[in-house]
């Protein structure tokens, strides 16, 4: 019963453990993605680095999204993200689906909660907190506002044209930055916060490549954005679609009494654990001083010898 209790919080956490470890540079397959050419967005900025940088701006404001993204990972297995995305501070609220079952994960700074498929010691939300050492967690959000500031002040993105994606009329640029590039975002801009700016420098550096194909639809905010990132452990794809920003609802922690801490869980089983163990050595110790008491009588002990 305990190693279930155990199993079953594992697994819990293992979706969002993944989803928050694994946020390197998201991925997604390339231009071919992105629909055929078509009418197209409005009059677009003067240059790709002021469209960023205006789409920027506006994203920034509207402070959440709703987002779907599908990945394929570095093992070459699809998950997918589907619900809210927030960022300043980064938060989702989304549902992930892969090769377990979906799991739904609510994250607001550097605190996970991942709904249990089953309740754990009655709780069927469990909390994690991904901060280490009291330092914040560094990690990518895969939200529309970071993507942007990745490519913020990035002379080597280029304006491929006006297109539909997704039926939705969106002006389209492309670019294939390095890890010297990635570490220079925004530099040339200086539209971000510096504490946001050295987040994203300390989240990107291990990121050699990333390859990426951006709409930017009519009302300014960003439709869509295909990725490819590769850092030492190889190769990951991502298509991240975006839509309802500053109308989706904000991320809110779910209900107090219907938390329990990870780490409590993990507590309370080795704690009943170590109980049973000390019940069963009780119980053993009962049955030698039986025994003891059998032979002293001359009646052979439990084992009748």
């Amino acid at each position: 019963m305990h190693q279930a209790v155990r199993t079953r919080a594992g697994i819990a956490m293992a979706g969002t453990a993944l989803l928050v470890g694994g946020l390197t540079a998201c991925g997604g397959t390339k231009a071919d993605a992105g629909g055929g050419k078509a009418g197209g967005g409005d009059a677009r900025a003067s240059s790709p680095v002021e469209a960023v940088k205006a789409s920027y701006l506006k994203t920034v404001a509207a402070k959440f999204a709703k987002a779907e993204l599908s990945t394929v990972g570095k093992d070459g297995k699809t998950s997918s993200q589907s619900g809210t995305k927030g960022w300043y501070p980064a938060s989702h609220d989304v549902v992930l689906t892969g090769e377990e079952p979906e799991t739904r994960s609510i994250m607001m700074g550097d605190i996970a909660y991942t709904h249990a498929d089953k309740p754990v010691v009655g709780k069927p939300w469990m909390r994690m907190n991904l901060s280490k050492d009291g330092k914040p967690g560094i990690r990518l959000n895969e939200d529309p506002a970071e993507y942007l500031a990745m490519l913020l002040g990035q002379e080597k993105l280029k304006h491929v044209g006006a297109e539909k994606t997704d039926g939705i009329d969106a002006q389209h640029y492309k670019g294939s930055l390095t890890n010297e590039d990635l570490l220079k975002a925004d530099e040339s801009t200086k539209v971000m916060d510096e504490k946001n700016r050295q987040y994203l420098r300390e989240a990107v550096k291990h990121v050699k490549t990333f390859e990426v194909d951006l709409w930017i639809g009519r009302d300014g905010y960003p439709v869509r954005v295909d990725s490819v990132s590769t850092d030492a452990n190889g190769t990951s794809k991502t298509t991240a679609k975006f839509s309802d920003f500053a109308a989706a609802p904000a991320v809110q922690p779910p209900p107090a009494d219907q938390v329990i801490a990870f780490e409590n869980v993990l507590k309370g089983v080795d704690e009943s654990l170590a109980e049973t163990d000390q019940k069963l050595k009780d119980a053993d110790d009962d049955l030698k001083e039986a025994d003891k008491t059998l032979r002293d009588a001359g009646l052979g002990g439990l084992g009748g010898s």
